[in-house]
């Protein structure tokens, strides 16, 4: 009987190893269903990503093909474009070298609504005789012609430059065909040693900046804020990235977002700025309404340090007047600054000598008039105060000269405030 038992235990366990074996059997299939169910949607996604690149480079060799063929469509000639920033088909590089802020293919700075009547109003104060613009381009050509007639009629015995190695030359120029196609990712190694080297400008030609992307622009302003001093910085501002500002905010009524940050990336180095962008535009007598509000904007965004702007205001009040200086200074006053007493006097003259002006002023000259009342109404003098008011009687506006009234009557005056004998924030020409 003990035996029997056994068995139907044995058989027992034995049909209870059949049915987990057979649940386990069961449960498998649909664990590796559920893996291939993946592992072919991970199939399907790399197979797009892949079909997406070859597409991609198959497109950029048919356009490799082309221009070697001498074949132009439409797109090609729109990309012939010297601006460079309407070119929206290229793919972006996944490999960006350093921090990178990551831009969209139709990136622009918000559209600027300009009024037509404050833009004919500031066309009156623009210079009739405007002074010429001049490019890197110009420059190196008239230092050319300027070594070629010093030869030719000094004939010096000391040895001139010697040109430049025509490897030096293709290297550059292939280099200047890379930043005329460049969206984003790593720029060419031999672009980023030109700041480094003594003729950097003359190496900077070859590349053809005209020719440049927006996004280059961005990218070299970086790179040149960070390796050059400020007189050579501001060189590259004036020469090569004010003239591609304004001819993009003239071609397109608004400005490339990378021109943009590029525009507050040259911030970084103030005295440059003002020298290579703003004072230009202001002693240019051509700075348009638009041109000036895009520019102020990128002003506005940035820290400046004291003495920076208060150099900047002195030099554009003293300047001969522009609309475009009111607005420039309308935002500089804006930042509330502790200014030497210096630049506040050339403020208050720079608005009284339009007394004798008969010209009706623009409502940007009253701002910027408002705003100088209301930061500084107790920095003037008594007598000052009394030409600010009789100013007020030549030029008068509907809503904001009751406001300056206001302001200067209802304020104390700094003569009177201070003792005699106190001395305010000394400014010295040689601070900036």
């Amino acid at each position: 009987m003990g035996k029997v038992k056994s068995e139907k235990r044995s058989r027992k366990a034995l049909a209870d190893e059949i049915i987990d074996e057979g649940t386990e059997s069961q449960r498998k299939p649909k664990a590796s269903k559920k893996l291939r169910d993946r592992q072919e949607e991970d199939d399907e996604f790399i197979e797009d990503k892949l079909s997406k690149r070859i597409l991609e480079q198959a497109r950029a060799q048919q356009d490799e093909l082309d221009e070697e063929s001498g074949i132009t469509n439409s797109s090609s000639m729109k990309s012939s474009i010297s601006l460079g920033s309407t070119e929206r088909d290229h793919p972006n590089s996944s490999e960006d070298e350093e921090e990178e802020e990551e831009f969209g293919a139709d990136e622009f700075y918000e559209d600027v609504v300009v009024d037509e009547a404050d833009e004919r109003a500031m066309e009156e104060f623009m210079s009739s005789a405007p002074k010429e613009r001049r490019t890197l381009a110009d420059v190196i050509k008239n230092k050319i012609d300027e070594k070629k007639t010093e030869i030719e009629s000094h004939m010096s015995e000391r040895p001139s430059r010697p040109a430049l190695d025509e490897r030096i030359v293709s290297v550059f120029k292939s280099v200047g065909t890379i930043l005329s196609r460049y969206r984003s990712g790593k720029l060419p190694k031999a672009f980023k040693i030109i700041p480094s080297l003594d003729n950097w400008e003359e190496i900077l030609y070859l590349t053809e900046p005209d020719n440049w992307t927006a996004a280059v622009h961005y990218q070299a302003t970086r790179i040149f804020v960070s390796n050059l001093n400020a007189k050579m910085a501001q060189r590259f501002f004036n020469l090569v990235l004010l003239p591609r500002i304004r001819d993009d905010i003239a071609e397109y009524k608004r400005l490339n977002y990378h021109l943009y940050m590029a525009m507050k990336k040259a911030l970084f180095k103030p005295a440059a700025f003002f020298k290579g962008v703003l004072l230009p535009l202001c002693e240019s007598g051509t700075c348009t309404l638009r041109e000036a509000v895009i520019v102020s904007s990128a002003l506005s965004k940035v820290s400046i340090p004291v003495l920076h702007s208060a150099a900047a205001m002195l030099k554009i009040a003293e300047m001969e007047y522009s609309g475009a200086n009111s607005i420039f200074l309308r935002i500089l006053l804006d930042k509330k600054y502790a200014l030497p007493f210096r630049v506040i006097d050339a403020l208050v003259h720079h608005f009284s000598r339009f007394q004798t002006d008969r010209r009706n002023l623009p409502v940007l000259w009253h701002q910027a008039f408002l705003v100088f009342v209301q930061r500084y109404k107790e920095d003037i003098s008594s007598e000052q105060k009394e030409s600010l008011l009789e100013l007020c009687k030549k030029h008068n506006h509907a809503q904001i000269t009751a406001e300056i009234r206001r302001e200067l009557m209802h304020s104390k005056s700094r003569d009177i405030e201070v003792p005699e004998g106190a001395v305010g924030v000394s400014m010295n020409d040689g601070d900036w």
